[in-house]
């Protein structure tokens, strides 16, 4: 999202407009735009799109801050369109009647389309969505729905059916800076030093309306305290650094514990540790992050290290006695021990064979040798008969005796790898194999 020039602004004029400096510099027109060049560029899909003076309907996927109302503002404009905007927010199916008997009248008294926008539109429910459907397909309305959230969970299958989703990119710092000057273009003119600029794109974090709104706020700021030099002080002291992008229940969320996985899983501790941070950074439940790392000790390093688990508990233990920040320090060491460990997920395969065999298999009963025998009557009819009882065999194992349901397939579910202390059962279990074979041989 940008801006457009805006000639002769004076902000803090006595008759200044009202409205906040994100919405007097929102952009006129298509090349007014900064940043998605990956859609506004030439021969990018946004860009033909506005060429081909035809709307269509469409889901715009991105961050806070990215244009996407924008987007949809600057269509009614080149499309000449009646511009209706729902916020699924706040709207309810009793609005989506009324905007639909809107753009029927619309159409009716001046044969002008409509576009109907419905910002946030992942928080209508499925029949919310489904009341758009008939009016999409036939013509009423050009749909355009803006989301913070993956379309592909959250938007009914029906619906993304008959739009296209384009996905917006957060703002680089070369974009939020363009967008900076930009807008110093058109307010008071308060110098900033680089470090106070390049701080203040920083707390941007990529969206072009919280850069807008921050420095509307520094403005503000200068003129009471007749500043007319901003340092990067300043800033830091007029400023609270807003959390970082991140829902706690949404894509950023589950990318970023995704990331975290995968560093662990990758031996990179470095990487795991950043991640690590910019969750808890973003607010993330410290003991939710603690539970993955349980998974990830259990599911990626396994019979590697055992040790992994045990410590990763403590971690989380830790945790809940100290609290926030210095239970913090407990949760990071865990995650730098997972990256660091060997790694194997023997345990975890082999648990997934077991339980699709048992799953697809029949109900095999428990040999008889296997079997309790408490009582007098179990022993006469064979319960436990012909059982060894390892201790009392050579090097406490029963050399070829079987522990499966008779009559059942040979399975070979936990095949340990040569990493960490796996290398150590992985000899063991060779060597307990070949003591089968001898006693075979021995038959």
């Amino acid at each position: 999202m940008q801006t457009s020039s805006v000639s002769d602004l004076d902000l803090f004029s006595i008759n200044a407009p009202k409205a906040p400096l994100a919405e007097l510099l929102r952009p006129k027109q298509p090349s007014d735009v900064i940043g998605q060049n990956h859609l506004l560029g030439t021969g990018k899909p946004l860009r033909l799109a506005f060429e081909s003076g035809k709307p269509h309907s469409m889901i715009l996927w991105g961050p806070p801050g990215t244009g996407k109302t924008t987007l949809a503002r600057l269509m009614s404009t080149e499309f000449d369109c009646e511009f209706i905007a729902l916020s699924a927010v706040l709207s309810g199916v009793k609005d989506i009647r009324n905007a639909i008997e809107q753009a029927q009248l619309v159409l009716q008294q001046t044969g002008r389309h409509t576009i109907l926008f419905v910002d946030e539109v992942h928080r209508f429910n499925k029949s919310q969505q489904d009341a758009f459907l008939p009016h999409v397909e036939q013509g009423l309305i050009t749909f355009i729905g803006a989301t913070t959230e993956n379309p592909s969970f959250e938007i009914n299958n029906a619906l993304l059916s008959r739009v296209q989703v384009y996905i917006l990119n957060a703002l680089s710092e070369q974009e939020l800076s363009r967008l900076f000057e930009r807008a110093q273009n058109n307010l008071d003119k308060v110098q900033f030093s680089d470090e106070a600029r390049n701080l203040l794109i920083e707390f941007a974090d990529g969206d072009a309306r919280r850069l807008l709104n921050l420095l509307e706020q520094i403005h503000t700021a200068a003129r009471t305290e007749s500043i007319t030099k901003i340092s990067k002080d300043i800033v830091l002291n007029t400023l609270s650094r807003n959390a970082r992008n991140f829902d706690k229940g949404g894509d950023e969320f589950y990318d970023q514990i995704s990331a975290l996985h995968k560093s662990v899983r990758g031996s990179s501790p470095d990487a795991a540790l950043y991640w690590l941070c910019r969750m808890l950074d973003g607010g993330a439940d410290a003991l939710y992050i603690g539970r993955r790392l349980i998974r990830m000790a259990i599911e990626d390093i396994g019979l590697a290290d055992p040790r992994a688990l045990r410590l990763t508990l403590d971690a989380c233990e830790t945790y809940e006695r100290l609290g926030s920040p210095e239970g913090e320090l407990a949760l990071a060491q865990a995650t730098l021990y997972l990256a660091c460990a060997p790694k194997s997920n023997a345990a975890y395969l082999a648990y997934k064979k077991a339980r699709s065999l048992v799953a697809q298999d029949k109900s095999r009963r428990v040999p008889l040798h296997l079997r309790n025998a408490p009582t007098k009557l179990m022993q006469d009819i064979g319960y436990g008969d012909a059982y060894r009882y390892a201790h009392d065999c050579p090097e406490a194992y029963a050399a070829d005796e079987n522990y499966f349901p008779d009559e059942m397939p040979e399975v070979n579910f936990y095949q340990p790898t040569t990493f960490g202390l796996e290398q150590k059962i992985q000899e063991k279990l060779a060597h307990l194999r070949n003591l089968d074979k001898q006693a075979k041989r021995k038959l």
